[in-house]
């Protein structure tokens, strides 16, 4: 038996068809209502199969153009640089240092979005220049532990004593008021693109330029771009302004933009902006740009990272193997590695950095390991014997902590609890710390608000977005921010929130997933947050052999409906057991179950074809 009720997410409303869950289920599994007529059309229009029709409708892909760009992405699917508010002044300028031989100074940031922007804008403004009149520019990348996130007042002091007179920004400064007042008193332009939100108090840093479409009066119409993107943009408009001809122009948009596009979608995953609108295009033209790749450096690290050079990467490949090892200089070195790994043309040079960066990626694992340890310890004291936790924000701290790592601490915590997280490691009397968030509690906002709660300033420093921030504040304040983070999720973090239903995309049967379907399904992609890649729900499947165990901790269900038949891999988590829950329901070869799973395709020297990875089961309805 099935309810309708209807979910609101992203300011969009869907019906949706709610599954009652069984006996052995805590979750509601959710499936949207979508269009038949809609879906029929999709089908003439495109020839997929049913199920993809229905896919692409209920995410509003039902319109022809559409359709074409969603499954088909297009250099013409990116929108005009000079749209951005701020964009033709900050070119203007950059041109005019270009033209006068003024040294350019590009500020950039130590993670994946920070270290990509620097290598690209430096690139561009470099082949905007006369051949005869190279261009002057130079980067700095701040050091996390000494220097922090955000442009130091010492640094531009000293680029205005070696000259510079024109300071860029990328993946940083919509907060750096400081900054901007002193470069100001410096003599220092100041060109500021980021994407991080801005103070909704005091808006932007009083520079000659801010590039940012998540600004105020901003017209762009896409606003969740990465800091890469945005540099990208402005390093597009620089490039199409020292174009001559048009025919010059769209030789640089077939030719040089889908090069950088590379970077941008290494970018773009790592930095978990949703995976929607210009952000699917970039990452899906650039995904396929990394096929082969001739630059030296980005040619070593896929080959550190063993991702295969004859096909383009997934975007799990990028987030998992290549952009790990790009923050792990910044992490836990210097992340000016980095931009010179891409920018070197000495291919033995650019493995000799990879390599590095392999090395540094190894100890940021142990490192992450040790702490996880004393995070897992905590977290099962918190734990429920249901295996739930608290309906709070979960904040840790530890002085034995390595602020390289808390980001991933705080990622580790959200996947382990479904709770949003801030971990904080403190030295020298200051607590460093980093947080996480889930779908529904802007994190930022929070920080925001108990930031100024009762007129007592909690941080010394704050910024990010809804689901990632970071912070920090006099180490004696961390109990205080325990205790008003408390306060204010206890008062967010309710019903669904806290308790989602499990959603479906589909409901099929295991007959339609063929190696056509998949072919399709990967065309949808590539998936990330905001377009999760989708889940599937099948009922009524008989469980053919008995069931085994891997690892003692997952297992392998054998799975047969009709003639089709799959293995079915359950992998657990710190809060659930996949062989405790089978033993529970009581399963056995014969028994029937509904299957809640994402499709995965396997080709190994044992297996080759598709398999089913498990999100959820239940008895079925009998």
């Amino acid at each position: 038996m099935t309810a309708t009720t209807t979910i609101s997410e992203a300011n969009n409303t869907v019906a949706a068809t709610v599954v009652p869950g069984h006996t052995h289920s805590q979750r509601n599994w959710v499936t949207p209502e979508v269009d038949e007529a809609g879906v029929a059309r999709v089908m003439a229009a495109t020839h997929c199969p049913r199920g993809i029709a229905r896919l692409l409708v209920s995410r509003g892909f039902v319109e022809a153009d559409a359709i074409r760009s969603f499954l088909s992405p297009s250099l013409d699917d990116l929108h005009d640089p000079l749209l951005m508010l701020g964009m033709k002044a900050a070119v203007e300028r950059i041109q005019q240092a270009v033209r006068e031989s003024e040294p350019i100074l590009i500020y950039g940031d130590y993670d994946v979005d920070g270290t990509t922007a620097t290598v690209l804008l430096k690139t561009a403004i470099e082949r905007s220049a006369p051949k005869d009149k190279p261009a002057l520019v130079r980067y700095h990348v701040p050091h996390r532990i000494r220097e922090g996130y955000g442009m130091q007042v010492g640094v531009l002091a000293d680029a205005a004593t070696d000259g510079v007179r024109l300071v860029i920004s990328v993946d940083t400064g919509i907060r750096a008021f400081a900054a901007a007042t002193e470069a100001r008193a410096l003599s220092l332009d100041l060109i500021v693109t980021d994407h991080h939100l801005p103070d909704d108090a005091q808006g932007v840093p009083d520079a000659l330029a801010v590039v940012n479409p998540a600004q105020p009066g901003c017209g762009y119409p896409f606003k969740s771009l990465c800091g890469a993107a945005v540099a990208f943009k402005l390093a597009q408009a620089v490039l199409e302004a020292s174009c001559e001809t048009e025919a010059k122009r769209d030789q640089l948009k077939r030719r040089l933009v889908p090069s950088f596009l590379k970077l941008v979608a290494i970018a773009t995953i790592a930095d978990s902006v949703p995976l929607i609108g210009e952000n699917r295009v970039i990452a899906s033209l650039g995904l396929n740009e990394l096929r082969n790749p001739v630059q030296p450096g980005l040619r070593a690290l896929m080959e550190v990272a063993q991702i295969p050079l004859d096909r383009p990467p997934t975007a799990v490949e990028v987030g998992f193997r290549i952009a790990p090892r790009i923050n792990a200089a910044g992490r836990m070195d210097v992340a000016s590695d980095v931009v010179d790994l891409f920018l070197t043309r000495d291919v033995e040079r650019a493995k000799d950095l990879a390599a590095k960066l392999n090395r540094l990626n190894d100890d940021r694992k142990a490192t992450e390991a040790r702490a996880l340890e004393a995070i897992d310890a905590r977290l099962a004291d918190l734990q429920a014997p249901d295996g739930s936790f608290p309906a709070l924000c979960l904040v840790m701290d530890d002085a034995e902590w390595h602020r390289g790592v808390i980001g991933i601490l705080a990622s580790r915590i959200v996947d382990r609890t479904g709770r949003p997280a801030l971990v904080l490691s403190h030295e020298d009397g200051q607590g460093h710390g980093s947080g996480r968030s889930i779908e529904g509690y802007h994190l930022l906002n929070a920080l925001t608000e108990i930031h100024a709660a009762e007129d007592n300033k909690l941080f010394s420093r704050f910024g990010g977005h809804a689901h990632a921030v970071g912070f920090s504040l006099p180490a004696e304040r961390i109990d205080l921010l325990r205790q008003r983070m408390e306060q204010h999720s206890a008062s967010q973090l309710v019903g669904e929130l806290i308790s989602p239903p499990l959603e479906c995309d589909l409901e099929v049967s295991l007959d339609e997933l063929d190696p056509g379907f998949e072919r399709w399904l990967n065309r949808c992609g590539p998936f990330g947050v905001g377009h999760q890649e989708p889940r599937l729900m099948t009922r009524n499947v008989e469980i053919s052999a008995p069931i085994r165990i891997i690892k003692e901790r997952h297992v392998c269900l054998n799975v047969v409906s009709g003639k089709a038949r799959f293995n079915a891999l359950g992998w657990s988590r710190m809060n659930e057991s996949w062989p405790d829950r089978c033993q529970r329901m009581e399963l056995t070869p014969g028994s029937r179950i509904d299957l809640a799973y994402r499709v995965r395709l396997k080709s190994t020297p044992f297996f080759t074809g598709l398999e089913l990875e498990l999100s959820d089961i239940r008895n079925a309805e009998p």
